[in-house]
């Protein structure tokens, strides 16, 4: 038989506050979510992976509302695996552009750490040496627009 817990053991099992899976549930990120006699929530296994999930999505730069598009598809069955699938290929494209951007920062931050490094080892302003970024050859990263929404507090 399948365990059931209630919200404070899923915040325990999770690391997630209390708030948090309020959070994600009332804005309609938590699917299936059963109450008991006492009408308290009752989540079970899946949702443990639901929040995971979730977290990734969140953290990879997803927006609630396609995250809402997501979570509304799963509801629906696997009549919708084809546009489930579409959706998160097509956020796969964006985190792998962010990833690119971060690739860019990093190495300019390197950059900028070693000459640090070597003017306090000689005590002497070393020249600056260039730095070539996509943005310099012309071929910027595209920008994406943010939405701007609460995020949840940690635990």
């Amino acid at each position: 038989m399948a365990e059931n817990f209630l919200i404070g053991q899923l915040a325990a099992r999770t690391g997630r506050s209390v708030h948090t899976i309020r959070w994600y549930e009332a804005q309609g990120l938590i699917p299936g979510v059963a109450r008991d006699s006492g009408r308290r929530r009752v989540y079970g296994e899946l949702h443990i992976n639901w929040l995971d999930l979730m977290d990734r999505l969140r953290r990879t730069g997803m927006s609630i509302a396609a995250m809402r598009e997501y979570t509304e598809l799963v509801k629906q069955g696997s009549s919708t695996l084809a546009k489930r699938q579409a959706l998160l290929a097509a956020h796969r494209e964006q985190v792998k552009d962010m990833i690119g951007e971060w690739q860019q920062a990093l190495t300019l931050l390197n950059t900028k750490i070693d000459f640090y490094d070597e003017w306090v080892a000689s005590g002497k302003r070393p020249a600056m040496k260039a730095v070539k970024t996509a943005a310099r050859e012309g071929s910027a990263p595209k920008r994406r627009p943010r939405e701007k929404a609460r995020r949840p507090a940690k635990a």
